[in-house]
């Protein structure tokens, strides 16, 4: 597993660059199910948008993606039930396969800089333990970022590792920030190519949260 932004196990505020959690950056702030598209067919994964149904579903794949990762603090789970609590999951999609739910991607409307534009952040993203490596994330990260153009938007920020997000589009940007991770993770991908995103990202309240 890899991950992009999520913000629970690198610390607010670090006064020191921890080698393994820089290394493990990517899962450090948002925890995300890198895989790639192989294995199981795309045709017979089926992205929608979350139900009220779903929800629990939801937060079972958080919890179980993300039980014995060294990185998480597992607060994914908490901090998806915290978004749509505050009505800041903006974009929700779950991964069906064989009518089962097994995958999740979160997007929350985020500050860049001074920008007024929409900008979003992807993250948490999660997918059940025995189907990773079968194109689930990838296919939810696709949809989602299509999702986003839908919706006019600016583009959309992370914090992962760029070998994963670049066949997606992302890179990093000179003045793009996140406080306390290393510019090499802070990652950007435009919409548009008069608008670039610039300025120390801004996440929702959410991803603070503690563990329970």
């Amino acid at each position: 597993m890899d991950a992009g932004l999520g913000g629970n196990a690198y610390p607010a505020h670090p006064t020191t660059a921890n080698a393994r959690l820089i290394r493990g950056i990517a899962r450090a702030l948002c925890a995300i199910a890198v895989d790639t598209i192989v294995g199981v067919p795309l045709t017979r994964i089926e992205i929608r948008p979350e139900i009220a149904s779903d929800i629990d579903d939801i937060r079972e794949i958080n919890v179980e993606a993300f039980r014995n990762h060294l990185i998480s603090r597992q607060t994914e789970h908490l901090i998806v039930d915290a978004l749509r609590d505050n009505g800041a999951l903006e974009v929700s999609l779950v991964a069906v396969t064989d009518g089962r739910t097994v995958g999740h991607i979160a997007f929350s409307k985020v500050g860049v800089g001074d920008s007024e534009s929409d900008w979003y952040l992807l993250g948490p993203v999660s997918v059940e333990p025995d189907m990773q490596g079968q194109g689930v994330g990838s296919a939810l990260v696709q949809f989602g970022l299509e999702e986003l153009r839908t919706r006019h938007a600016s583009g959309c920020v992370l914090v992962g590792d760029p070998g994963y997000y670049s066949r997606f589009g992302f890179s990093t940007f000179p003045d793009l920030s996140y406080e306390g991770v290393p510019h090499e993770y802070v990652l950007g991908l435009s919409f548009s190519a008069a608008i670039s995103p610039c300025g120390l990202i801004v996440a929702n309240k959410a991803f603070d949260i503690e563990p329970d």
